[in-house]
């Protein structure tokens, strides 16, 4: 068994890619929607910036790094600070979401504009055999990088757009719904959270996120793919 492994150690440098960009933009993304909304809390405590120490959850980070799954530090929001709080907090929540896709989409690009890569269909299953067994250079370990890039921020999005409180997407359907039920929803949101993340670790739950993901990704190589002949 070979002791380097350029997989794990690329899969290692993509996680840090996400504590250290990804999560920030993420944030920043909630901070500066809420900032243009009226809600200046977020630029007060200095969150106004993608500056990665200021969005670091330490045990976030490190469940990250090793489990891939993690966290970065919320940005505090003041919804009476919006002249309509419901849309204001529902704008502000799914700014976050929006930056992972936008990530991802920016990560497709840059693999349609790698080289050796013009002629072949992006799928899952062949983006990690081109980035690491078809050849050698810098190239293909950014297609590499950049395949795992895309999948972490869709995995992201998605999560996060799970309308369970306290996730982003709960403010959507909040937002949606009769005050009543909304008020509901939130006063029960930790039975909501607990019934999700029950059925995430059995795979109940992932099995449609995944089918979700790949979705997403296939849209993604397909809207792309006229790159290569324009370039």
């Amino acid at each position: 068994m070979p002791v380097f492994n350029p997989q794990i150690i690329l899969l290692f440098l993509v996680r840090l890619m996400t504590i250290f960009l990804v999560n920030p933009l993420h944030e920043f993304a909630h901070a500066w929607t809420a900032y243009k909304l009226g809600d200046d809390t977020a630029k007060n405590e200095g969150r106004l910036t993608i500056a990665p120490l200021a969005h670091l959850d330490g045990l976030g980070a490190l469940m990250l790094m090793l489990l891939g799954f993690g966290w970065a530090k919320p940005v505090p929001v003041s919804p009476s600070k919006f002249k309509h709080p419901s849309f204001g907090m529902m704008v502000t929540a799914v700014a976050g979401p929006l930056m992972n896709l936008l990530a991802a989409l920016i990560a497709m690009v840059v693999i349609r504009l790698c080289g050796g890569m013009q002629y072949i269909e992006i799928t899952r299953d062949v983006i990690p055999v081109i980035g690491i067994y078809s050849g050698e250079g810098t190239l293909y370990f950014l297609n590499y990088m950049m395949y795992w890039f895309i999948v972490i921020n869709l995995n992201l999005f998605l999560f996060n757009m799970i309308p369970v409180p306290p996730l982003d997407g709960s403010r959507v359907l909040t937002f949606l719904l009769p005050p009543k039920a909304a008020m509901w929803v939130m006063r029960n949101q930790r039975v909501f959270y607990g019934i999700m993340m029950l059925l995430l670790f059995t795979g109940i739950l992932s099995w449609p996120l995944g089918i979700l993901n790949n979705l997403i990704f296939t849209g993604m190589a397909d809207l792309t793919q006229f790159i290569p002949a324009v370039v």
